[in-house]
């Protein structure tokens, strides 16, 4: 269902001359208590420190016909629906935005805090290190309203402008052994796609000077997978880009980069090293030649029923609830307690999607959950060079394949459901469905 027409008025002649409005807010979000990182299962006990903080960040936008939108960038792995739906319907209520106009976004970071109960299958937890993860989810959720209501609270006028960097340290991990890829990377033989584009949108004041940048990137924010907290590579970009440029308020949005890995990894260097040349792209970009963006904003959302394919029948559950694979095991006892409560596992799940466009031009495309770099690639040649695809937007429910990928099988292509405590993989029409719907948004 499509929540929300294009909220785009042509303006009077008086309209015309003002400008948009920006306005910005930021927080802390790293833990103050050791809790469980997210995104590896084989972590076996807390974190032990900070390597650098965590942020959450706001970012409010206001056309000259007065639409609204807000984006909520995270230094987080992901968030689940509901603690979602919460956020949204609580910024809503106290400034009466539309929930439909509010976009949460992921930089994926595997040093970030387990959240709700996202990849909940992912986890073997005492009782006490469940609280924990309680208490946090609460805190955030109380942040990210506040955000939002204060990047609302200052809006003042503004102009935007937009360019395109290029990035190389991504690489498509499933088409390359990670040992290989330094001397494939200097032979030229990197092989599989990839989308080496840095979105950059510049948020300036009246005068031109640099109130916010906000810039993307299509790969997994994996560089690290110790035990201190951090925002990876993006936490790096960003923070290099805040030191450079003081006052001004820099805003990570995740690709599709749910295939690619930052390669080589494993070392902070390297992640200090990303995030360097990922702001190095930025500011390329910024010095220049951007594109001028009139004040106008439309926004479309949608949550489409995305169906599953054939779940397994409740004997092979039962079978597989007895296996040594502990999240195997723990996977399908989550089934069984579902099948014993509602008779039937899920058939579907409320995809959610949403488009923006930014005066008249660039249109941003906000899908949910870990999407591939297949989407992102056919959506630009689908829709047009003047395009910015982001995933792990709205909530992180699963990996999101592509038909190729999802043929190729594996990790992507359904294996990774276990740990997002859903069913079964997709239907094979994952991607034509999303596609689809995305085009629609897009007219």
């Amino acid at each position: 269902m499509i929540a929300a027409l294009w909220l785009c008025r042509s303006g009077t002649a008086a309209e015309a001359d003002l400008p948009w409005k920006a306005g910005f807010a930021s927080a802390r979000i790293t833990p103050k208590e050791s809790m469980w990182l997210s995104g590896y299962g084989s972590r076996d006990h807390p974190a032990e420190g900070v390597r650098i903080d965590l942020w959450a960040k706001s970012i409010a936008l206001e056309d000259r016909a007065g639409v609204r939108g807000v984006i909520v960038t995270l230094d987080l792995v992901g968030v689940d629906r509901e603690l979602a739906s919460a956020v949204r319907s609580q910024i809503h209520q106290q400034t009466g935005i539309a929930a439909d106009h509010i976009v949460l976004s992921c930089s994926h970071t595997h040093t970030g805090p387990v959240v709700g109960k996202n990849l909940d299958t992912m986890y073997f937890f005492e009782e006490r290190e469940r609280a924990k993860v309680d208490r946090y989810t609460d805190g955030l959720r109380s942040q990210v309203v506040q955000l939002a209501v204060d990047a609302l609270s200052r809006l003042r006028p503004a102009k935007l402008s937009w360019a395109v960097g290029h990035e190389s340290f991504g690489v498509n991990r499933r088409n390359n052994p990670e040992p290989l890829v330094p001397a494939h990377r200097a032979a030229g033989a990197l092989r599989g796609p990839v989308d080496p584009s840095v979105p950059v949108l510049r948020i300036a004041d009246v005068e031109g000077g640099l109130m916010g940048v906000v810039f993307g990137y299509a790969c997994h924010a994996t560089v690290l997978d110790d035990y201190l907290w951090s925002g990876d590579y993006p936490g790096f970009a960003q923070a290099e880009l805040e030191q450079r440029h003081p006052s001004t308020h820099a805003l990570f949005l995740q690709g599709c980069g749910a295939d690619i890995n930052p390669l080589p990894r494993r070392t902070p260097e390297l992640a200090r090293q990303y995030g360097r040349r990922l702001a190095d792209s930025v500011d390329r970009a910024l010095e220049g030649v951007l594109e001028p963006l009139s004040p106008e904003l439309a926004i479309r959302y949608a949550e489409m029923d995305l169906p599953f394919d054939t779940a397994p029948a409740r004997a092979q559950w039962e079978k597989l609830s007895e296996g040594k694979d502990r999240f195997a095991a723990a996977h399908a006892r989550k089934m069984l307690a579902i099948l014993d409560k509602q008779g039937r596992l899920p058939e579907s799940y409320p995809y959610p999607l949403s488009v923006w466009r930014m005066g008249g031009k660039l249109e941003w495309v906000a899908l949910g959950g870990e999407v591939v770099v297949d989407y992102s690639l056919r959506l630009k040649r689908e829709l047009g060079p003047s395009l910015w695809v982001s995933g792990y937007c709205h909530d992180v429910m699963a990996y999101i394949p592509s038909r190729r990928v999802w043929e190729e099988g594996g990790y992507e292509g359904g294996g990774a459901m276990i740990y997002y405590g859903l069913p079964t993989r997709w239907a094979g029409d994952v991607e034509s469905r999303i596609v689809d719907k995305a085009i629609s948004l897009s007219r």
